[in-house]
């Protein structure tokens, strides 16, 4: 007897042990979601994404073992016009004692007025370590709220690390809030829409959700080993929505296909699992193969966002191939109740497909001028992505619907010093700590009147208490991301520090800071961009040339993926590096896309598309293997799977869509790169590449391999052997 497929063999376990399944499932989820609550997420450093000269600026810092308390600051301006000094005076006073006489604060400093005399400035260093700080400020801002309704002709406000971090923290639950209330009800409607009952609309959603709560709590688990970054969370809700989704729109559809073409229950459960089963499968090793390639960036940023796209697709792939089998079983023709008529009627319709074979005349009929015409306007959607300019986030990027980031601008416009700072680290033996402090007291002087530096009354300059390391910091006119702050960066590094520091003999230094951070940052992706791209290139050919035994099909799905992601990253660099969308979008562009977006979507992509690609060549090569020619085995294939891949194109899209609304630019570019790309993918890729080019190439879509005619072997993982008689699928012929 032929062993069945491992997917077979499970989905028949769990049909016919229903409730052990999906007691074994719901154990599953709330033991994962239990155990990341219990163990809590360890969040990345620092130190965890220190890259190059700062982040060995960051490590000297840190040997420096400097007693670090987060600050904050209360700033004092006037509503209009130049800032009345007593009424500044009164409000700068009463803050300080306000503020003093919390267990929050340690010291609160002396006021300090803005050299234009706009603005007075209170200093107030917090208790405990800089770690949970924001969940601590909410004590300083009551105070200062309460200073600003006694003294409401002045404006009192605060700002810090501790409170900008904050205010970024509940922009992005409400974000999420934001998110999870659209997208649950959105998602919900589109499965309605594609079943026409509310069950099998719900059923994939419910799988979903459950998805996602295990893999945030085995996210928390693992984050003890893997630092997690912030957009970690987003992630899983982003890509355990859209894929959860979509395994289960899959399987679902297949089996309720087979049980209309007269296959039992049983059997129609074993037919989807050994297709779309399969089918979800080799998807899921594709997108955990194409994310394992981030994390050969040797980034924190990437290995959190990796970490949480596998384990969130592990459990979705799990999750369809267990339980979802069960709960059909359980559920039997049930799953179709109760039925929205009109939507019944239009998703249950018999009869071969009328729309999708018209799309597909122009592939079929004129192959080569539908795929040269396609090529050339994706070519022409992708050319801006030549121009394409990266920066990581920085302060200025943030949104300004955040408040306290209006307040962060008045600050650094009052206060030049409190922007943006070069930090200078040097590490030396303890009988040099007065040539170090020479040194870089030097360093501070040359900076004076350079228009690249910002004027200060005294270097900022600290000493460890082993007088090993010694820290200067160096303020700058320029922000991270631009021209101007890199250049101020290469004249301290090739010029001021070496003339200074590097004087000190035996010293170790390093120049760190935001601007460092961004320069040392995006030059680490240009260096591993190659080897991301290489690996994920080289495991997706091997998974697609093993799926299908074919070389040609492998390498037509590279091309057809590297065409779509060039094309979204095209758009990417039309809507983000430039002003026009901003209204539109709701944001503000800084001429640049977030430094890890475009390597993170690529990855994401060759994933997602296997979705489709391994989908619908399935079903062209179970054509094949019927007897059917080339062309009518691509028509048949796609426009019978159009229906699904096109319910999970808009499912995606929608959900993706919804993350270009959200405040962040990193969830803005994210959200639109993913919707574009699959909008692409589905309906350009599939509708008119693919057909055309498969079309031209014949039979040598599956070289070095042969398509023998199917007698009716038993089901394997590719060649699905279901009940369905292949309609007869008349195409005009060249």
């Amino acid at each position: 007897m032929h062993r069945q497929p491992a997917t077979v063999r499970v989905a028949r376990w769990s049909a016919t042990h229903p409730w052990r399944a999906i007691g074994m499932w719901v154990v599953f989820v709330a033991v994962c979601f239990a155990a990341g609550g219990w163990a809590g997420t360890n969040e990345a450093t620092g130190t965890d994404m220190a890259i190059g000269e700062s982040g060995r600026a960051t490590t000297i810092v840190d040997e420096g073992n400097f007693a670090e308390h987060p600050e904050e600051n209360v700033l004092v301006t006037a509503r209009s016009g130049r800032l009345d000094p007593a009424e500044g005076q009164a409000a700068a006073t009463d803050a300080a004692r306000r503020l003093a006489a919390l267990a929050e604060v340690a010291e609160v400093g002396d006021p300090v007025p803005s050299r234009d005399g706009t603005a007075l400035l209170v200093p107030v260093t917090m208790t405990g370590e800089p770690d949970g700080a924001s969940d601590r400020v909410g004590a300083l801002q009551d105070a200062t709220a309460a200073v600003q309704r006694d003294h409401p002709d002045v404006r009192v406000e605060q700002v810090g690390g501790p409170s900008i971090g904050k205010g970024i923290n509940d922009q992005i639950a409400d974000d999420l809030l934001k998110a999870e209330l659209i997208s649950v009800p959105v998602t919900l409607v589109i499965m309605l829409i594609a079943f026409g009952a509310i069950i099998a609309a719900g059923v994939p959603v419910l799988l979903a959700m459950s998805a996602v709560g295990a893999a945030f709590g085995l996210s928390a688990l693992v984050s003890h080993f893997v630092p997690a970054v912030d957009s970690m969370s987003s992630m899983i809700v982003l890509m355990g929505m859209a894929v959860g989704v979509d395994y289960s729109l899959f399987y679902l559809k297949r089996e309720r296909e087979e049980r209309q073409n007269g296959a039992s229950h049983t059997r129609a459960v074993e037919i989807a699992a050994a297709t779309s089963g399969h089918s979800v499968v080799v998807s899921g090793v594709a997108v955990i193969v194409s994310m394992a390639g981030l994390y050969l960036t040797d980034d924190a940023v990437f290995a959190s966002l990796a970490t949480g796209s596998v384990i969130v697709v592990a459990v979705a792939v799990l999750g369809s191939l267990t339980v979802l089998p069960a709960l059909l079983a359980k559920l039997g023709r049930r799953v179709d109740r109760p039925r929205v008529p009109l939507l019944w009627r239009l998703t249950n319709r018999t009869g071969p497909p009328r729309v999708w074979p018209r799309l597909l005349r122009p592939a079929l009929r004129y192959p080569l001028v539908t795929l040269l015409l396609s090529v050339a306007a994706l070519g022409a959607l992708a050319l801006p992505a030549l121009d394409m300019k990266l920066k990581t986030s920085s302060d200025s990027d943030l949104p300004r619907s955040i408040p306290v980031m209006q307040s962060y601008d008045r600050l650094t416009s009052a206060f030049p010093s409190e922007g943006t700072n070069h930090v200078i680290a040097v590490k030396a033996g303890p009988a040099q700590a007065d040539e170090v402090r020479a040194a870089l007291t030097d360093l501070s002087a040359r900076t004076q009147d350079d228009p690249r530096f910002a004027n200060v009354d005294a270097p900022v300059i600290e000493v460890s208490a082993d007088e090993r390391v010694t820290t200067l910091d160096v303020p700058t006119t320029t922000k991270a991301g631009t021209d101007e702050g890199a250049r101020s960066l290469d004249a301290l590094r090739a010029v001021l520090v070496p003339a200074t520091v590097g004087a000190v003999s035996g010293a170790e230094y390093a120049v760190g800071g935001e601007i460092a951070d961004n320069v040392d940052y995006t030059d680490n992706l240009a260096d591993r961009m190659p080897i991301v791209i290489g690996f994920v290139l080289l495991l997706t050919f091997l998974i697609m040339a093993i799926t299908f035994r074919s070389l040609v099909v492998a390498l037509t799905a590279l091309l057809l993926n590297s065409l779509s992601a060039a094309a979204a990253f095209g758009t990417l660099a039309l809507v983000f590096q430039h002003s026009w969308a901003e209204g539109v979008l709701d944001f503000r562009s800084n001429g640049a896309l977030v430094a890890w977006i475009p390597l993170f979507l690529f990855a994401v992509l060759f994933g997602l598309s296997m979705d489709y690609h391994v989908f619908v060549v399935s079903r062209i090569r179970e054509a094949a293997r019927r007897g059917l020619s080339t062309r009518d085995a691509v028509a048949h294939g796609i426009s019978r799977s159009a229906g699904v891949v096109t319910s999970a194109a808009v499912l995606m899209v929608s959900v993706f869509a919804i993350f270009a609304t959200l405040s962040l630019n990193e969830m803005k570019q994210m959200g639109v790169g993913l919707a574009v790309a699959v909008f692409i993918d589905a309906m350009i890729i599939r509708v008119l590449v693919l057909p055309s080019l498969m079309t031209l190439l014949g039979r040598a879509n599956w070289w070095p391999g042969r398509i023998g005619r199917d007698t009716g072997s038993p089901i394997s993982p590719i060649d699905d052997h279901s009940t369905e008689q292949l309609p007869t699928v008349v195409m005009p012929r060249s």
